[in-house]
């Protein structure tokens, strides 16, 4: 496999011949990316297992759909509260300090939903734990624009983001089986089981960063001079030709934000009505038995890590970004659509869960080509959460307008349309982004 090296934006002495350049970003891709796909793994199972904690969780504490999906939901006022100082926070003491940090408090939050009783309960720990939670995810897209530049990065996010379906494949089995397994031990339900051993990991996950993650490329002593400086190089060319605003009071002026926001709020409805309201699909498409609905759960994962992954691949390989997403939007809205109408058809209804799955999912890294091609330094610092943030509040809008739809039509059909629909409006949002300013 070659590569493309530009030379002239480069010092003189600091270039690499193809070869050399490829082995060195598969060294730095290989030393942090299946490290950091593992820390998301843990910060997605402890964010959508409450959507697993549902099936036993709202009978035995009399939880309505509407009171279930408000609580899920309000996870993302929290997250979007705090995700912009958070990430402006990680800029200056590092990665290593502050995501470390995140995921040891949040892995603390999450076993104390074992606890609950209330609904006020459920709604101060869901707020809390966005919190806590605030600027992981936005900061690993920022650190990742410190060490690949811009045509190597869909790649690399989706295959960062495979993490989600990756959560879906295992977690959802593991749920069930701790929920099923357990429950009755020591007096515990076993969804409280489940919040419990599912937080341990995130604690020792957090200690780990400290001896995983480097701050910058400068600081990595595993790292030859030689390869520091030509990776320093490589970001700095890419940065060059950036029109990216350079404060934080000019990222809330640029247009181009408030574009960027629009999309990733409809690519979001999509993937969080999917994540945290799939094992209800499941059910009522008549699975029986909580491992059996974990087990059958995964299989619209499982299609969605392979779509991530080829789809991130051929969008850097063809430095093509907008139709790279609009198409698998549409197939996601198809999907909806088909697995509401034919809901009753278990076959039917996870085929078609499994392509709009392969269609969110896939949107969620690809969408992040789009930003990050034309922002730097503070600006992609804040541009980056406040993204991330606006665009999260599909987090806590599409679970709760799940549920009370819901409620008030007493079938999922008319959820699964809304989100069908909000993919539309993402992909003809996509469509009227320039391409020159994206296709990097």
């Amino acid at each position: 496999m070659s590569v493309t090296i530009n030379k002239q934006a480069m010092p003189a002495g600091v270039s690499l011949p193809a070869e050399q350049a490829e082995n060195l970003y598969k060294k730095v891709f290989w030393r942090f990316v299946p490290f950091i796909m593992l820390c998301y793994v843990v910060a997605y199972l402890d964010r959508v297992n409450v959507g697993f904690a549902k099936l036993q969780m709202s009978q035995d504490l009399g939880f309505s759909e509407t009171i279930f999906g408000l609580g899920a939901g309000i996870f993302f006022l929290g997250y979007f509260l705090f995700e912009l100082p958070s990430n402006l926070i990680m800029n200056r003491v590092g990665a290593k300090l502050w995501i470390a940090r995140i995921m040891i408090t949040w892995g603390v939050l999450s076993a104390c939903f074992a606890w609950v009783q209330t609904p006020t309960q459920f709604y101060v720990l869901r707020f809390l734990l966005g919190v806590a939670e605030a600027g992981f995810y936005p900061g690993i897209i920022l650190y990742l624009t410190y060490w690949f530049p811009s045509h190597r990065r869909a790649k690399v996010v989706a295959t960062f983001m495979a993490a989600i379906p990756i959560s879906g494949i295992f977690g959802n089995p593991l749920s069930g089986w701790i929920m099923q397994a357990f429950h009755g031990a020591s007096g515990w339900h076993g969804w409280q089981w489940m919040f419990m051993i599912e937080a341990v990991p995130a604690v020792l996950v957090g200690i780990a960063v400290f001896f995983v993650m480097d701050n910058s490329i400068r600081k990595a002593k595993w790292l030859t001079e030689a390869g520091k400086d030509f990776l320093e190089a490589e970001i700095r060319a890419d940065q060059k030709d950036k029109h990216s605003p350079k404060t934080t009071a000019a990222v809330f002026k640029d247009i181009r934000i408030w574009h960027m926001c629009l999309i990733y709020f409809c690519i979001v409805m999509g993937q969080y009505g999917l994540t945290f309201w799939l094992p209800t699909l499941v059910k009522a498409s008549g699975v029986v038995g909580d491992f059996k609905i974990g087990l059958i759960s995964a299989i619209p994962f499982l299609c969605a890590v392979f779509a991530m992954i080829l789809i991130g691949r051929r969008s850097d390989r063809l430095r093509e970004r907008r139709w790279h997403l609009i198409v698998p939007a549409l197939l996601g809205a198809v999907g909806f659509v088909v697995s509401a109408l034919a809901a009753d058809n278990t076959v039917i209804a996870i085929a078609f869960l499994s392509l709009a799955a392969m269609g969110v999912l896939t949107c969620s890294p690809l969408f992040w080509s789009l930003p990050t091609a034309f922002l730097s330094g503070t600006g992609a610092a804040a541009g980056i959460a406040v993204i991330n943030s606006v665009g999260n509040l599909a987090g806590f809008v599409s679970p709760f307008l799940v549920g009370w739809l819901k409620d008030t039509t007493h079938n999922n059909r008319t959820g699964m349309f809304m989100l069908a629909g909000m993919l539309v409006i993402g992909a003809i949002a996509i469509l009227k982004t320039p391409p020159k300013m994206v296709n990097r």
